[in-house]
């Protein structure tokens, strides 16, 4: 999920020798590049931040174990009739959204949320669609079951990976805001970026996603995944977003589904999208 989006100065240089460093070793080893290339694109690039948003102040902690290392989690309103399981993006944290927990609370929601592996207070070095679903089914089992889910990014694939498994119906309400759409547009992005020109570096690259998940790399995709989820679906997408491209999003638009309802916006891009107070109301809304 590598881009250039917020990145440092350190960041970027550090970014111009991994190119270097790729482009001598894929002239040694395709698959020891196409390796070190999927665990980059694995590792999340921004430290979570230090300082806590005071609705996170009077959260209850909540940790579980998950793969051999302990997830952390917050929960608000404990045991009240509706559930709603907030879900951070590649390089981000729960403390992102924290502006929708009070709305929720005040509700009368029951609200939670919880850093994946490798992100925010988590235990982990990275993270990949195939554990970030495996994290949400689990908490579905032991939290759930939830009445509406708001995902962002990279969370809105892994939920949609994960409600494919999940009993729903219509009633069960769906928040996607720009959902990493197209996991081979973010590897085609990813290689773009690291200038990983090499055919048969990319051909190592999805063979790992292939052997690790037995699913090809194009089966990740939230459009795929849309043709068999039946929740009613609030899908918001930017058209000046350069992280999820909006041309992705549009397939599913294109197909009509009556279970799912398009807001379109631009000037917001793939973060500020969720920061604006019109996207935020008509989320508690649809809630």
């Amino acid at each position: 999920m590598l881009n250039f989006v917020s990145m440092k100065i350190t960041q970027i240089l550090a970014i111009n020798y991994i190119r270097v460093k790729f482009r001598v070793l894929s002239l040694i080893s395709v698959r020891k590049t196409a390796a070190m290339a999927f665990q980059l694109f694995c590792t999340p690039l921004v430290k979570p931040p230090n300082h806590i948003p005071s609705a996170f102040k009077f959260a209850e902690i909540l940790t579980e174990p998950f793969n051999g290392k302990s997830i952390n989690g917050y929960r608000w309103n404990k045991g009240k009739a509706v559930r709603v399981l907030i879900l951070h993006g590649f390089s981000s944290s729960s403390y992102k959204f924290h502006r929708y927990v009070l709305p929720l609370v005040e509700k009368g929601y029951e609200v939670i949320a919880f850093d994946a592996p490798a992100h925010g207070g988590s235990d982990g070095k990275t993270l990949n669609a195939v554990e970030y679903e495996m994290m949400i089914e689990k908490l579905i089992r032991i939290y759930g079951p939830f009445n509406g889910f708001i995902a962002h990014s990279f969370g809105g694939l892994a939920l949609s990976l994960a409600m494919e498994k999940t009993p729903h119906d219509a009633n069960t309400k769906i928040v996607l805001i720009a959902p990493a759409t197209e996991t081979v547009t973010a590897i085609d992005g990813a290689f773009e970026m690291l200038k990983l020109k090499n055919k048969n570096v990319r051909k190592a690259f999805d063979e790992i996603i292939l052997k690790m998940s037995n699913k090809p790399t194009e089966w990740y995709s939230v459009n795929r995944a849309m043709e068999n989820i039946k929740a009613s679906v609030l899908w918001i997408h930017d058209k000046d977003d350069a992280i999820t491209p909006l041309k992705d999003a549009l397939k599913t638009k294109e197909k009509q589904y009556p279970n799912i309802r398009f807001i379109i916006t631009g000037g917001l891009g793939h973060r500020q999208i969720y920061h604006d107070e019109k996207i935020k109301n008509e989320v508690f809304n649809f809630l």
